[in-house]
């Protein structure tokens, strides 16, 4: 087997360009052309999947949007992330193979098939950050923020692919003709080295402190209850997260027909679709809004079977035979269902009130609670229409902000904000001047780690069940002890690259000389062989 038939130019060959034997064709024009589209796109691939998987956090979000649009429940985020990872993968392994052909000198004929699938990865990509600016621009503040937790390993990933794609580089650089190619290939290398080996000079984080000086645990509000766990809103959902040690419940509160609070969250027409058979057990009737039915009405719905045929976070497999039947026979509760359940568990509730008559719905609300019998400061309420109101009729409630200006100006001292809305330092001050500090809606243990270091009071959250049993973050670090690594790893990548050109130049420098000693060689051998030839042949 010739060396040009050997399995990995074959194959390398074969994925990249689809030439399995060895072409006579000369290198075409624009193959270093294609070679930089399949770098960009790689690196926008990968960058997207990022984005994606930090994202992942507020994945509902999405599946909502979805359902309010289509009627129909599916996991759209996830077919997003397994469309995605296919993408990269298959970006990055082309990338992969283009640097063998580069290595093995084979040329760079990039199969017009990859181009066609590479052009359809970018119009992906292109439409997924449209479709985040037109539609969930909310989100993008959590990339930045993201890189509070990851930037740090990013770096030092970087700085290993960086040490690792030098020898390509500098194999790039020996073969390139014309001085003008050579520098440009060096300055692009040395910039781009300088921006990933001071980088962390950027780099700034909430876990990078002293482990001494880190805060105290964040506590944990069930968001709907534990709706991981159990079908939200239920009183399965409640009593699972009190299981998870939650300090309070979070969920949604809307009135019925018969002036009855009760526990939901979809509020846009057709709100009972998602989660209950209303569509089947009122075919005819108008569920537009919660006034629509009554108390009896509503109660005769079932809440749970929708979570064991959807599966929303991919959890029912977890639940036993018992758990999956009591799941199945949910109904939708009351607020004063709630109440007696944080009374008797001594857990306090805080709920958003979704009404076209605020002023009405409450009274009622008051009212109930105050009949519940519950103290007064387990009761957080958040919702801002008729605060004097309930100031005055209930002053032993516990007044949650969702704005801090407002909240200033009344004089109080609990905020409710999305996690995203806040930077560390902020916190930090917020915390200093000793506001309480619930953040929303946090189920990854990365962010959870962030917002701990970061010193908030406390989260909402899906996953109680998961966050419960965190120690502590996912990582803390002395300053000074990442300041050495980072120089440490900066040195070694340094010295492996130098040690890398070296011997490549001391083995392109070698490889010239014998070719020089091979052309004299053949020279004096032809000058011998002519030159005997000529004079004999002068002689005769």
């Amino acid at each position: 087997m010739s060396p040009d038939d050997s399995c990995g130019r074959v194959c390398s060959r074969g994925l990249y360009s689809c030439h399995w034997k060895h072409s006579s064709i000369p290198k075409r024009k624009h193959a270093l052309c294609w070679f930089s589209v399949v770098t960009v796109v790689s690196l926008l691939s990968l960058s997207w999947m990022y984005i994606c998987l930090v994202t992942f956090n507020d994945r509902d979000d999405v599946n909502w949007e979805g359902f309010a649009n289509l009627k129909r429940w599916v996991n759209w985020f996830m077919v997003l992330i397994i469309i995605s990872a296919v993408l990269t993968s298959y970006c990055v392994l082309l990338l992969l193979f283009a640097l063998v052909q580069v290595a093995l000198g084979e040329p760079l004929n990039l199969h017009w098939l990859h181009k066609i699938f590479l052009f359809f990865g970018v119009i992906f990509i292109t439409f997924g950050v449209t479709g985040i600016c037109l539609k969930w621009q909310r989100e993008w503040p959590t990339v930045p923020l993201s890189l509070q937790a990851t930037a740090p390993f990013l770096q030092f990933g970087a700085v290993a692919a960086l040490t690792l794609l030098s020898l390509f580089v500098f194999q790039g650089f020996h073969m390139a003709e014309g001085k003008w190619s050579k520098f440009l290939i060096a300055v692009i290398f040395v910039v781009l080295s300088a921006a990933i080996f001071l980088c962390p000079l950027c780099i700034h984080s909430p876990c990078l402190i002293e482990p001494n000086k880190l805060p105290e645990k964040p506590k944990l509000f069930g968001h709907r209850g534990a709706p991981m766990l159990a079908p939200e809103n239920t009183m399965m959902s409640f009593n699972r997260s009190i299981a998870c040690g939650v300090t309070a419940f979070e969920t949604d509160v809307q009135l019925s027909k018969d002036r009855i609070p009760f526990l939901m969250h979809d509020n846009n027409p057709g709100f009972l679709r998602r989660t209950t058979n209303v569509k089947e057990k009122f075919p005819n009737k108008d569920f537009s809004h919660s006034t629509n039915l009554t108390w009896k009405e509503l109660q005769s719905l079932n809440a749970g079977e929708w979570f064991l045929k959807t599966d929303p976070f991919h959890s029912v497999s977890k639940l036993s035979e018992e758990e999956m039947e009591t799941a199945r026979n949910q109904t939708i509760p009351s607020l004063l269902q709630l109440l007696h359940l944080a009374k008797q568990h001594n857990v306090s509730v805080l709920f958003d009130l979704y009404s076209s008559n605020q002023e009405n719905d409450t009274v009622d609300t008051v009212n109930t609670i105050l009949s519940s019998g519950i103290d007064p400061s387990l009761v957080l309420w958040l919702p801002p229409a008729e605060r004097e109101y309930v100031n005055k009729t209930a002053p032993g409630f516990t007044q949650i902000y969702d704005n801090e200006s407002v909240m200033l100006n009344k004089g109080g001292d609990h905020l409710n904000m999305k996690y995203s809305k806040f930077s560390s330092k902020e916190i930090r001050h917020l915390r200093s001047r000793r506001v309480t500090v619930n953040l929303w809606v946090v189920n990854e243990g990365w962010l959870f780690s962030l917002l701990w270091c970061a010193g908030a009071s406390s989260v909402t959250t899906n996953s109680c069940h998961l966050l419960k049993d965190m120690d502590g973050p996912d990582w803390v670090m002395a300053p000074l002890t990442y300041t050495i690594i980072w120089i440490t790893v900066d040195i070694v990548s340094i010295l492996i690259m130098t040690a890398l050109f070296i011997l490549k130049w001391d083995r392109q420098a070698k490889k010239q000389y014998f070719n020089l000693e091979r052309e004299r060689t053949v020279s004096l051998l032809i000058h011998r062989v002519v030159c005997p030839t000529f004079s004999a042949t002068k002689m005769t």
